[in-house]
């Protein structure tokens, strides 16, 4: 099926966020408090140097389980899923942080004091440690979580399109973002980027046993 990125992107404002727990919002307001409101490429390189912190912290968990239930068939191809998904996801956030860090240096911006050490250095230890503790004590409460995050990050992106029409008369010419993928202008880069999130957002909720929550693509079948 062929991807209409932008009609994705309007469907991305169309549809209400999820409805946050009171862990998300104080995240996300966390976050604005420290970054503003403005969704700039720095805020979201911010949010990428987050984001593939909770894939890793599963795929320890799940390693450190299978050492004791190597066993268990049924297990180790449920964990398996969850690994190879974790793997898969960590890459492509990884991605998104190298697009951010590729399009400020072709407009010449320089990261905003909140990339400066040690407040990266604060931001992803302290998720580190609340992505472990939330993987070992209830992980399908990890993987909510990560969908809000995820649902949370689809529409900054959007947003940030949104916010900013003239990346669509922006030709896409950097080598080192076609390692991501071809596109024709910035402005679609950051609607692939948008729907991305929403991918990992819907296995999120697939993993967490909330397969209702999941956003189809317009024009997807419903089966």
């Amino acid at each position: 099926m062929a991807i209409d990125l932008k009609k994705e992107q309007a469907a991305s404002l169309a549809r209400p966020r999820y409805k946050y727990s009171l862990a998300a919002k104080g995240f996300f307001l966390t976050m604005d408090i420290l970054t503003g409101k403005k969704i700039t490429p720095g805020k979201a390189k911010l949010i990428e140097m987050l984001a593939s912190i909770p894939y890793r912290a599963w795929e320890v968990r799940k390693y450190a389980q299978l050492t004791r239930k190597y066993k268990d068939d049924e297990f180790i191809a449920k964990a398996k899923e969850v690994m190879d998904w974790g793997r898969e996801a960590q890459d492509n956030e990884f991605w998104h942080l190298i697009v951010l860090n590729e399009k400020m240096k072709e407009d010449g911006m320089k990261d905003p004091w909140y990339l400066s050490w040690p407040i990266p250095w604060i931001m992803t230890t302290s998720y580190v440690f609340l992505t472990k503790f939330m993987a070992i004590f209830n992980i399908k409460r990890a993987f909510l979580f990560n969908a809000e995050f995820e649902d949370h990050a689809e529409h900054v992106y959007a947003k940030f399109v949104e916010d900013n029409p003239g990346l669509d008369q922006q030709p896409m010419t950097n080598e080192v973002v076609k390692g991501y993928g071809d596109f024709e202008t910035w402005g679609d880069v950051f609607r692939r980027i948008g729907l991305d999130e929403r991918d990992h957002m819907n296995n999120s909720f697939v993993f967490c046993g909330m397969p209702e929550k999941v956003v189809k693509y317009e024009g997807m079948p419903e089966h």
